[in-house]
């Protein structure tokens, strides 16, 4: 897989670590827990949308951009990461905020929220749950447009076949790095959400003939849609990338037992998670993704689903930022 013909500005110096977790290991009492820290990316916070912006970034300076319209949830990791790219690159960058949770927006909100103002954004569109947010999206970009300017849509979660090669790079990376550390990965563990994460990584692993399934965990679609969203989000990545390696419906894997009642819902799980990890490694992970797919991992240790693996590999996709707004979770 040759990436180096897609455009690319890179945000991050270097590979982000692999490390072992012994304690959670110790702690669990099952396979070998290792974690990639793609917390430690660049950009303001860091996390995994800093892979996808590497790719769609330069696409949008390649189109002649000078403003960025994207939307998230009220507390979206990738609007922060977005808006650091956009500062990064000289352009402007509104964002169409959904309410998922009825009634959640809060512009004196702190968190992620915080950062938008402290970063200059220049204007947020917040739309109810459910809404028409690429129509919404759309509807900004032609207003842009009216004046003179030059917006590009960066979709939700950066997660199109652009966005997706950001993990079909870090996959590269994985093993590149695996090679230089002597060390054999039999499973790895991605948030699953707007599918660009998981999508990239899965489509990489198979087109580097790896030989490491990647399971899902999800944080907010019903298994169905999710594995739709994951499977067609792999053709279109494979088609860019005129790969010959067949992605086939059964090599995506998801489980959607860790929602609760929905997107950025508490669940005990999640906390249990995020607690543990805090006083066992001094790892911080975030509610909304990371917390939900390191309590799936955990539980699906117990339960043997990874009875044959020595090694597994959770991603760790960022996100800690935004537990500065959900401190009533923990407390």
């Amino acid at each position: 897989m040759n990436l180096s013909r897609f455009p690319r500005i890179r945000y991050t110096e270097g590979y982000t670590p692999i490390e072992k977790l012994d304690k959670l290991t110790k702690h669990l009492g099952g396979p070998n827990i290792y974690i990639k820290r793609d917390d430690l990316l660049g950009l303001a916070g860091g996390g995994n949308k800093t892979r996808k912006l590497e790719f769609l970034m330069a696409d949008a300076k390649n189109s002649g951009a000078d403003t960025i319209v994207t939307c998230g949830a009220v507390q979206s990791n990738h609007c922060r990461l977005t808006l650091a790219a956009a500062v990064r690159e000289g352009m402007k960058c509104q964002f169409v905020l959904e309410q998922r949770v009825p009634g959640s927006y809060d512009e004196m909100a702190g968190g992620n929220n915080f950062l938008f103002k402290l970063m200059g954004i220049e204007a947020v569109h917040v739309v109810e749950g459910g809404s028409d947010i690429l129509g919404k999206m759309n509807e900004v970009a032609e207003k842009l447009k009216a004046e003179g300017r030059k917006p590009y849509i960066v979709p939700g979660g950066g997660s199109n076949e652009i966005g997706a090669l950001g993990y079909v790079s870090c996959a590269q990376e994985i093993l590149a790095q695996l090679h230089e550390k002597s060390l054999k990965i039999d499973h790895i563990v991605v948030t699953s959400g707007s599918a660009g994460t998981h999508a990239g990584m899965l489509t990489g692993m198979i087109g580097a003939n790896a030989g490491i399934p990647v399971t899902g965990i999800g944080i907010n679609a019903r298994l169905n849609i999710q594995l739709d969203r994951v499977y067609n989000l792999c053709q279109k990545v494979a088609d860019k990338l005129e790969l010959k390696n067949n992605i086939e419906r059964e090599d995506v894997v998801v489980f959607e037992d860790y929602i609760g009642e929905g997107y950025s819902r508490k669940t005990d799980g999640m906390v249990e998670a995020i607690k543990l990890l805090a006083s066992l490694e001094g790892i911080l992970l975030d509610p909304v993704y990371t917390g939900k797919t390191m309590y799936g991992m955990m539980d699906l240790i117990k339960k043997g689903y990874f009875k044959d693996c020595e090694n597994i590999l959770f991603l760790h996709t960022g996100g800690a930022p935004a537990l500065y707004h959900y401190t009533d979770y923990f407390f």
